[in-house]
């Protein structure tokens, strides 16, 4: 499985592979640890290799709100940024489901950039990435309401797990969006009524037909 991800990612390049594994040290998560958390020194970079990591940023007023995810095969690029001009973390990073992460020194990273072109390209296409996701993000708290944002999320989540039962509680939902637990439950509520999803204990199935959001 491992294996798998390193040589999708960096099919042309074996040997950064092999560099990977000996300079990267393989760390195994569950559900719900702290990997990164916010003002925190940036020492290694994370590639997941296996399970689901999320993003989160934290507002003064102690509100959080998503920022991304990162699945099988990709890294931070906020560590990436972070820990190449030797910065504290501005974002957390939690596990969303149980994970299998390789830490790669900060040190490799810069080092692997003047070696490796399919290295460069590799950051480069998360950057490109996640700065989609987070217009997407600044475009939902603008111009949607929560009830679609909250769709949204529970969308997301589905597409990432390939599930249409997400395993979750009206508190998570609450914190990734930057809102109150009353208001997703109302919501959620609302949304069942609607026939858009059924609702069980810490668990939310998607109807197919609320995919038209």
């Amino acid at each position: 499985m491992q294996d798998s991800i390193l040589c999708s990612e960096f099919s042309s390049s074996p040997d950064l592979i092999k560099k990977l594994y000996q300079f990267g040290i393989t760390k195994n998560y569950n559900e719900g640890d702290l990997i990164l958390d916010e003002n925190a020194s940036i020492r290694s970079i994370p590639i997941v290799m296996k399970g689901m990591i999320k993003v989160i940023r934290t507002e003064e007023d102690g509100r959080e709100i998503l920022l991304y995810y990162i699945k099988a095969g990709e890294s931070c690029i906020m560590s990436f940024l972070g820990g190449m001009h030797n910065e504290k973390s501005i974002v957390k990073a939690e596990v969303e489901e149980d994970s299998e992460l390789l830490f790669l020194p900060v040190d490799k990273v810069s080092l692997f950039i003047k070696e490796y072109p399919e290295w460069l390209d590799y950051i480069f296409r998360l950057y490109h990435k996640r700065f989609e996701e987070l217009l997407d993000i600044i475009n939902a708290i603008a111009f949607k309401k929560i009830d679609e944002r909250l769709l949204k999320l529970l969308h997301k989540k589905s597409e990432l797990t390939a599930s249409d039962i997400i395993h979750t509680t009206h508190e998570q939902l609450a914190n990734e969006l930057g809102t109150s637990r009353v208001v997703v439950s109302r919501l959620l509520k609302q949304l069942e009524e609607e026939g858009k999803l059924k609702l069980g204990r810490n668990k939310i199935t998607l109807h197919k037909a609320s995919k038209q959001y």
